[in-house]
């Protein structure tokens, strides 16, 4: 029998009370004042007035907002912040990155709205990923000015939705114990586990939680793990609270209700809405069959393969033009294996005419069918210039029907077996560019002692010079420069040797000669960042101005401010890093 039918409405708040104030279910027990509320809100309550007819008075509030008077762990803050407390949350020491915890405190939150949204339109590279990713993930006070702590904390989740892998996300959320200031990122690390199957990883998230959880779907999530857990008796009475409250899902009720074992009969409704609903339906029906199609969600299909549930493909008939442009759509997607999209083209015949006029054929013919001519004639063709031009065909086909990366792993294969010495130069772009050649930044660094930049000095920004013993060494070389009348010094020259001078090496004057610096080289706005102390802005504007791009195909007048922005804000090792790439010869 429920418990709610054995619970009268007040005792059954007060074991509500306790569970939403006390720590998780899944937490270690840890000693807790649980009557610590407002004096304003306990004085309200009577014995005819109870917090729940409060709360469903309240324009049905959620009961979880009672628990926002619980003390949480905040860092007091100095006069400018003494009229509240503010929890600051991240992964760094600031000092660590030469940062600071009012970073962004300086900050207009008009300008940083704007730089998000406009960074958001990039797919950045890697270099700018990883300074966003110390900007960001740097223990620091939100901005204040124009923008709330919520919109903040909205750009760090779609930032690390987008960019960081599961493991850093959950390290973020638990260390802070903040999933109530991200829900919408908490949803994405436990659908990415249930996704893969993980059912285990995904309720892992929630016994290391010790904050009485707010949003709906994840306190559904928590209730169904908890009946993964064998905590029957805790979940149902949740369960029977959260209806007192309003709470309505017949769906999920159903599946629940059969996982309790109250229901024999299964419900066979398979709902899309969530990756939870749809797991729930999978694990309620022994007999579960689902057939995916192009409008199916990305995740469910995720779902799919890792469940091992999808269809076989060989089990398809060639006709079947819709089942294969799904197969398709899905290998794109990478829910799909290519080996498997790959070895089904080759079950299409084609006559000798076709492979002869291959380039002109696979046109007439319906798009699968054609790329299917198209990979067979490739297989064929041994002669290097034919192989590539029949696959750059193929690939171009597969981007034409909006599923380019259907041909990614077996375009690799193909291009491997091909020396870089026989590709035609109307090739090499193609080539490289999806050969994935390894980063610049991979390779050796190999000294050249005749130029400034490209000497074994630079190994200074490695760590390995003293102060002493860098400054000897660059006198002597400067000493040859200004005897040798040939030489002059290039702009990374100017670049390593502004950067030398802000970590205070001391450079003789009589070398000042050697060149001459533009003040007007930094960006107007970018500047008065700096002197406005705005150190997380200005990072923002450098990842902008980065972008897409690696940081050592960028022009060096760009490079110049980039790096002469981060001597000015004192960001050492984001800017040793980036000299690193930037100054040495690589082979």
């Amino acid at each position: 029998m429920k418990i709610s039918r054995l619970l009268n409405k007040k005792s059954l708040l007060f074991v509500f009370v306790y569970l939403i104030l006390s720590i998780s279910v899944f937490a270690e027990d840890k000693p807790i004042d649980i009557w610590n509320l407002d004096k304003s809100d306990s004085d309200t309550i009577s014995e005819n007035n109870s917090p729940i007819e409060k709360v469903k008075t309240d324009n049905q509030k959620s009961v979880y907002d009672l628990q926002l008077n619980k003390k949480k762990e905040t860092i007091k803050l100095d006069k400018k912040f003494s009229s509240k407390e503010i929890k600051i949350v991240g992964l760094y020491d600031p000092s660590k990155y030469g940062l600071t915890m009012d970073m962004w405190s300086n900050s207009d939150g008009k300008r940083l709205k704007n730089l998000f949204k406009n960074i958001s339109k990039f797919n950045l590279s890697r270099d700018a990923t990883e300074i966003m990713h110390i900007s960001l993930l740097t223990n620091a006070y939100s901005p204040t000015q124009n923008i709330t702590e919520q919109e903040f904390m909205n750009f760090k989740s779609n930032w690390l939705i987008k960019y960081a892998n599961l493991e850093l996300i959950e390290e973020y959320l638990i260390k802070n114990q903040i999933i109530n200031l991200h829900p919408k990122l908490t949803k994405h690390l436990v659908d990415s586990y249930l996704s893969a199957s993980n059912v285990k990883k995904s309720c892992e998230i929630f016994s290391k939680n010790t904050e009485p959880l707010q949003d709906e779907y994840l306190s559904k999530f928590n209730l169904y793990c908890l009946i993964n857990y064998g905590k029957n008796e805790e979940a149902q009475l949740i369960l029977d609270l959260k209806k007192e409250l309003g709470f309505d899902d017949i769906y999920f009720e159903k599946k629940i209700n059969y996982l309790f074992g109250y229901l024999d009969e299964i419900d066979k409704k398979i709902s899309e809405n969530s990756i939870l609903d749809f797991h729930l339906a999978h694990r309620t029906d022994p007999d579960f069959i689902y057939e995916p199609n192009k409008d199916t969600p990305k995740i469910i299909w995720k779902y799919l393969s890792s469940a091992n549930l999808l269809f076989k493909i060989e089990d398809i008939e060639i006709t079947d033009i819709e089942k294969i442009s799904t197969i398709e759509k899905a290998v794109s997607d990478k829910n799909y294996s290519e080996d498997d999209l790959f070895e089904f083209y080759k079950k299409f015949q084609f006559n000798i005419n076709q492979f002869i006029n291959a380039k002109e054929a696979y046109k007439t013919l319906p798009p699968i069918e054609g790329r299917a001519l198209l990979y067979q004639r490739t297989l064929l063709t041994k002669d290097p210039n034919l192989k590539l031009e029949f696959m750059k065909m193929l690939k171009d086909s597969f981007i034409l029907s909006d599923i380019g990366d259907a041909f990614d792993l077996e375009l690799k294969k193909f291009l491997s077996q091909i020396n870089a010495e026989d590709v035609p130069s109307n090739f090499t772009t193609f080539y490289s560019e999806n050969l994935n050649k390894k980063e610049i930044s991979e390779k050796k660094i190999k000294f050249n002692n005749k130029i400034l930049h490209q000497s074994k000095l630079v190994n200074y920004f490695n760590g390995d010079y003293s102060k002493s013993k860098i400054e000897e060494d660059l006198d002597k070389f400067l000493k040859k420069i200004k005897k040798d009348k040939k030489y002059s010094l290039s702009k990374k020259d100017i670049i390593f040797l502004e950067a030398l001078k802000s970590d205070g090496i001391k450079i003789s004057k009589k070398y000042d000669n050697l060149y001459k610096i533009n003040k007007y080289e930094i960006p107007e706005d970018i500047q008065t960042m700096i002197d406005n102390n705005e150190i997380g802005a200005a990072l923002l504007r450098i990842i902008e101005v980065i972008g897409p791009d690696k940081i050592e195909n960028i022009d060096e007048d760009t490079i110049y401010f980039i790096i002469n922005t981060l001597n000015q804000l004192n960001v050492n090792l984001i800017r040793n890093k980036l000299l690193l790439k930037v100054l040495p010869l690589k082979v």
